[in-house]
């Protein structure tokens, strides 16, 4: 078996880099996915130009560490959009969503109707039924909102909200 290997190195790189790839696909988070593609880089080098044991296993390390370096430059340099990062947080997709207040604020409170469902909203103003408003957070269940846009009337000086 020995003599087999020494005879075939092309294929010994082959053979382990797609064990290593295997492997990887069994869930080792990325691990050994650039060790696999390596020691198949090796088993083309091999097969090409003749080249002993011991440069084989340098050519190996020195791949696997510059792969290993390039990828975690790109996921570094690589922005997450806005969707990706709440993924698993559908209800902090709805910050910045506009909605209009089905009734007056009773000690902040109040509800907006959102697609299909009716949500509590919770303001520090108070508003009134109708106005537009923005949501700003969320905590828990309970959207916090403010007036999308206020403007003071010229005589009375009081707030009013745009509708």
């Amino acid at each position: 078996m020995i003599e087999w290997i020494s005879a075939q190195p092309a294929l010994f790189w082959l053979c382990l880099g797609g064990l290593l790839l295997i492997t990887e696909m069994l869930g080792t988070a990325g691990y050994l996915l650039w060790s696999g593609m390596a020691a198949l880089c090796v088993s083309l080098i091999t097969w090409i130009l003749p080249i002993s044991w011991p440069i084989q296993g340098i050519l190996f390390a020195i791949l696997t560490v510059i792969s290993a370096v390039l990828w975690h430059l790109w996921l570094k340099r690589r922005k997450l959009s806005k969707e990706a990062e709440n993924l698993n947080q559908k209800t902090h997709q709805l910050i910045g969503i506009h909605a209009v207040l089905l009734s007056d604020t009773e000690n902040g409170f109040s509800r907006v109707k959102l697609a299909d469902g009716s949500w509590r909203v919770y303001s520090n103003t108070p508003l009134l039924a109708g106005d537009k408003v923005t949501v700003t957070a969320i905590d828990g269940i309970t959207l916090q909102v403010t007036a999308l846009k206020q403007t003071i009337s010229g005589d009375d000086n009081t707030l009013t909200n745009d509708r």
